[in-house]
C-alpha cells in the first residue's frame, strides 16, 4: 500500500482532477439518495390520496434529482479520465527517465521487455484502477452509510437483515481477495515472458527466416501465450466468482425483505410506499457492497503492478557523479592502474585481470585479441559504462569516477561492436554527434566515413530515411554512418570497436587514412584485422582478459610469438616487413 501511496505523489497537478471528481461523485449519490424517499412520499401519499398534483410535483422532482445525478455523474467522467491518464503518463515519463539513468548493471536487473510491461501494461492497470475505481470508492461508502442511516429510519426492523448478510458479504470478498492477490503479480509475470518471446521474435526476424525456424518461433509464442491464457483463467476464475456471490446474496435479503415486509403491510405496520423505498435503498446499499468488493479487487490488482513499477523507480544507479565532480576533461590520455573487473560481485572469474596501460594524449592505440579476451570490457571502462571492480582508470589525469558522467562521455565517442541507428533521417541520425551541425559539416563526418559515397546515389540525400533501426541501409553503409556520426561529436578519446568488420580493405583504408589526419585525438582501435592496427602508435595484445604484450607492429613481429601467428595467418607472409619462413623457423 505504502508504494501505491508513493506513486499517488506522482499526480502533481492532475490532483486537483481527482479531487474536482471525487465531490462530483459525492453530490451525485446525494442526488440519487434523495429519490426513494420522494418516490414513497409519492406513493403513499400522492397514490393513495389520490392527489394528481402532488403526484406531478413529486414527479418533477425525481426527474430534476435524476438529471441532476447524470449531469454531475458525466462531469466526473471528464475529470476522472483527466487525473487517471495525466496521471499514468507522468508515471510512465519517471519510469523511463529513471532507466536513462541507469547504468548497464543496472539493465542486467531487468529484461527489456519487463521494462516494457512495466512502462505500459502496469501502468493502465492503474489507470484503470482510477478511471474504473475512483467513482465507487467515493460513491459506495458514503451509499452505504447513508442507504444504511435511511433503512433504519424508515424501519429499523427490517434493516436487521443487513446485520445478517453483511458477514457473508465480507466472508466472500475476504477468500476472494486473498485468494487473488499473488496470482496478479505471476499474471504480470507472465505477460513479461510473452513480451520478450514477442519482441525477440521481430528483432530476430531476418535470422528466423534465414534458418527456416519459423515453425520453432510459433511454437515458442504458443507455449507463453498459452501460459499467459492460463494464468488469466486461473486468476479472473476467482475473480468472477465474486459477482454471482454477491448478487446471489443480493437476491436472498430482497427475498426475506419481501416476505417480512409483505407479512408487516398485512397486519398493518408498513406501507406499500415504505417497502418500495425500503427496497430502492436495499438495491443501493447491496450494490455498494458490490462496488465495493470490485475496488478491492482493482486495488489488489493495483498493487502488484504498483510494486513492480516501483521496483524500476527504486532502483539505484550503480553510476552516480560525485560531490563535487570535475566539469572538464583537459586531455585524451588514458591509464589503466592495476584494474580488475567482472560483470557480478558473485563471478567466479574475473573478466579483466589486472590490466596496466598508458595510452598519451593523441596516440593512436591497436587492441587485438581473440574472441572472449575482454577487448569491449576494457573500453567500456573509459567512458565510465561500467565502473571497475579494482584498480583504477583515468582520462585527463583523474579517475574517472571523480568526472561529472555527462562532461566524461561528452568527451569519448565510441563506435559500437553493434552498430545502432533510429528510426528517422540520416540527417537526424547524425546530429546525435552534433545537434547544430549544418549540412556542410554533416558532409565532411561522411567524407571522412566514406559514407558520401552511397548517400550521393541516394535521390535525398541527408534526408533518405533509414526506417526503423535502419534498415534501409546495408551492414556496411550502416558502419560507416556511425562512425560519422561518432566523428562529428568531435571527442578527445575515439574509440573504434571493431566498427570497420563489415567495410571492404580499400574503404577500411580510406578511413584509417581520414582519422590520422585527426590532431589531439587519442584513438583507440579494436580489431581482428592486423592491418587495422599496424600503423598505430603502439598494439596491446590481449588473451583471457590480461595483456599478453604491448608495442609498436615492428617490436612485436620480431619479438612476440602470438602476434606473428596472428600476422601470418592474415598476411601470408606477403609484408616486405614481415619475416621470412625460414626467419620465422630459426
Amino acid at each position: 500500500m505504502n508504494e501505491l501511496r508513493r506513486l499517488l505523489s506522482y499526480l502533481g497537478p492532475y490532483r486537483r482532477d481527482m479531487l474536482i471528481g471525487s465531490l462530483l461523485v459525492l453530490v451525485e449519490t446525494a442526488f440519487e439518495l434523495v429519490i426513494p424517499v420522494l418516490m414513497a412520499d409519492l406513493i403513499d401519499v400522492g397514490v393513495e390520496n389520490r392527489d394528481l398534483h402532488y403526484i406531478v410535483i413529486k414527479g418533477l422532482q425525481m426527474g430534476g434529482c435524476a438529471l441532476l445525478a447524470l449531469i454531475t455523474g458525466l462531469l466526473y467522467a471528464r475529470f476522472a479520465a483527466r487525473a487517471a491518464y495525466g496521471w499514468g503518463a507522468r508515471i510512465r515519463e519517471a519510469q523511463y527517465e529513471k532507466v536513462q539513468g541507469y547504468a548497464f548493471s543496472n539493465l542486467d536487473h531487468f529484461e527489456t521487455a519487463s521494462l516494457v510491461t512495466r512502462m505500459t501494461t502496469d501502468v493502465t492497470v492503474l489507470q484503470n484502477a482510477v478511471n474504473g475505481g475512483l467513482r465507487p470508492l467515493v460513491r459506495s461508502p458514503v451509499m452505504l452509510v447513508m442507504g444504511l442511516g435511511l433503512s433504519f429510519w424508515m424501519n429499523a426492523r427490517l434493516t436487521m437483515i443487513f446485520v445478517v448478510t453483511a458477514p457473508i458479504l465480507g466472508l466472500i470478498l475476504y477468500f476472494v481477495v486473498r485468494k487473488v492477490a499473488p496470482m496478479y503479480g505471476r499474471l504480470q509475470r507472465a505477460m513479461d515472458r510473452l513480451n520478450n518471446v514477442v519482441q525477440e521474435g521481430l528483432t530476430a526476424i531476418r535470422a528466423v527466416k534465414a534458418f527456416v525456424r519459423g515453425e520453432y518461433e510459433e511454437e515458442k509464442f504458443r507455449q507463453v501465450n498459452e501460459e499467459l491464457m492460463e494464468t488469466s483463467q486461473r486468476t479472473f476464475h476467482i475473480a468472477v466468482f465474486n459477482l454471482p456471490a454477491f448478487q446471489f446474496t443480493m437476491y436472498t435479503a430482497i427475498v426475506l425483505l419481501l416476505w417480512f415486509g409483505g407479512g408487516m403491510i398485512l397486519d398493518g405496520s408498513l406501507q406499500v410506499g415504505e417497502l418500495t423505498g425500503f427496497l430502492s435503498y436495499v438495491l443501493q446499499v447491496m450494490n455498494s457492497f458490490m462496488m465495493i468488493s470490485n475496488v478491492f479487487l482493482l486495488l489488489t490488482r493495483s498493487l502488484a503492478s504498483a510494486h513492480r513499477i516501483a521496483q524500476v523507480l527504486d532502483e539505484e544507479p550503480a553510476l552516480t557523479n560525485p560531490p563535487e565532480p570535475v566539469k572538464e576533461v583537459p586531455d585524451g590520455s588514458v591509464e589503466f592502474e592495476g584494474v580488475s573487473f567482472k560483470y557480478h560481485a558473485r563471478a567466479r572469474e574475473y573478466a579483466l585481470s589486472g590490466v596496466s596501460l598508458h595510452i598519451g594524449a593523441g596516440q593512436t592505440v591497436g587492441v587485438l585479441g581473440g574472441t572472449g579476451s575482454a577487448k569491449t570490457t576494457l573500453v567500456q571502462l573509459i567512458p565510465r559504462l561500467y565502473d571497475a571492480t579494482e584498480g583504477v582508470v583515468r582520462v585527463g589525469g583523474h579517475d574517472v569516477k571523480d568526472y561529472d558522467l555527462t562532461v566524461l562521455r561528452d568527451a569519448v565517442s565510441i563506435v559500437l561492436q553493434k552498430n545502432v541507428l533510429f528510426s528517422g533521417t540520416v540527417r537526424e541520425n547524425l546530429q546525435w554527434g552534433d545537434s547544430n551541425a549544418d549540412d556542410e559539416t554533416l558532409w565532411n563526418a561522411c567524407r571522412a566515413a566514406c559514407a558520401d559515397e552511397f548517400l550521393e546515389r541516394m535521390p535525398e540525400g541527408l534526408d533518405t530515411d533509414l526506417g526503423q533501426g535502419g534498415v534501409n541501409v546495408s551492414g556496411g553503409q550502416k558502419q560507416r554512418l556511425c562512425i560519422a556520426r561518432a566523428l562529428l561529436k568531435k571527442p578527445k578519446i575515439l574509440i573504434f570497436d571493431d566498427s570497420t568488420s563489415a567495410v571492404d580493405t580499400a574503404t577500411e583504408g580510406k578511413i584509417r587514412e581520414a582519422l590520422a589526419r585527426l590532431t589531439g585525438v587519442t584513438k583507440i582501435i579494436i580489431a581482428q584485422r592486423v592491418t587495422s592496427v599496424m600503423n598505430t602508435d603502439l598494439i596491446v595484445i590481449l588473451e583471457d582478459g590480461k595483456i599478453h604484450a604491448c608495442g609498436t607492429h615492428q617490436q612485436l613481429l620480431a619479438q612476440d610469438p602470438v602476434y606473428q601467428e596472428i600476422y601470418a595467418s592474415q598476411m601470408k607472409g606477403g609484408e616486405e616487413d614481415g619475416p621470412s619462413d625460414q626467419q620465422q623457423e630459426t
